[in-house]
């Protein structure tokens, strides 16, 4: 099933269809996203739309942790000079960090100048896991989305560890369709796109992974407990900016689209921050 949270007369809707192209319907008012990862259970009546009614999309909820893995691309790996990695590389993605389609990048000139593009696979977590193994791994899968692991380079390398560089304010855009694990037997197989301005900068297939979504959630359940609505990035493949010649970044006026093949694409624009009269920090073009 495909899912959403939809913004419909002014409040956010639990949305759903069961195929792409079928029209959303709206579950009831009490029923969110969060409570049906957490085991809630999808509403049996499901209330049809008005044809044109407006639809935004919001954000479809804000996960609690989420993992990042890095270097998990063997065409990243090769476009960076890296070797390849004995275990996954990991790095905590802030909560706050987490925006939805349709909102800003926003980047401060004062704490940045090197803000890249990671368009990854997010998998969600439905169930408790502790010490899984690889062959039931997916068993714990709730759905998948669409995550842009929005990273500042300049602040990773000053740093030493990437907390500040992965986890800066709207540095993660998500949804805005989850797309439940039934309907992705295969999460090895679905090609991966990023577009800046129109323009395909990110070209790849999850099927690249070094450690694909089994062996990530099994290793990551050997050090944590997993909970529903947690969300494993599962890294990015070639073509992030700061490792083209001549390096690029992202710049206040850009249009950013993340996609992953039968899921959906996300749209963000990117801003600038700037001091206002009164001192105070705004987005702007």
């Amino acid at each position: 099933m495909y899912l959403a949270t939809l913004i419909h007369q002014g409040r956010d809707r639990l949305a759903g269809r069961l195929a792409p192209q079928d029209p959303w319907r709206l579950a009831p008012p009490y029923i969110s996203l969060a409570e049906v990862i957490a085991g809630g259970t999808l509403p049996w009546s499901w209330g049809q739309l008005p044809t044109g009614a407006d639809l935004v999309p919001a954000l479809p909820y804000r996960p609690g942790a989420l993992y990042g893995v890095g270097l998990n691309y063997r065409d990243a790996l090769a476009e960076r000079g890296r070797e390849r990695p004995a275990e996954p590389c990991l790095f905590p993605k802030l909560s706050s960090s987490v925006i939805g389609s349709g909102e800003a990048v926003v980047i401060d000139p004062d704490l940045t100048q090197r803000v890249d593009w990671e368009t990854e696979l997010a998998v969600i977590i439905g169930t408790e896991a502790r010490q899984v193994s690889e062959a039931d791994a997916l068993r714990y899968v709730f759905g998948y989305t669409v995550a842009n692991d929005i990273s500042a380079r300049d602040l990773q390398e000053r740093d030493g560890q990437w907390l500040r560089g992965k986890g800066l304010d709207t540095f993660c855009p998500f949804g805005p369709v989850l797309v439940t694990a039934d309907e992705i037997p295969d999460p090895q197989r679905l090609r991966i796109r990023t577009r800046v301005n129109g323009e395909t900068v990110q070209d790849g297939s999850t099927a690249d992974m070094v450690f694909g979504v089994p062996a990530l959630i099994a290793y990551l359940s050997r050090f944590f407990t997993l909970r529903p609505g947690d969300v494993v990035l599962t890294g990015t493949p070639a073509g992030s900016g700061d490792y083209m010649r001549p390096p690029r970044a992202l710049r206040p006026g850009d249009l950013l689209e993340s996609e992953v093949e039968g899921i959906g694409r996300l749209t963000n624009p990117v801003r600038s921050t700037v001091p206002d009269g009164a001192g105070e920090c705004v987005a702007v073009p």
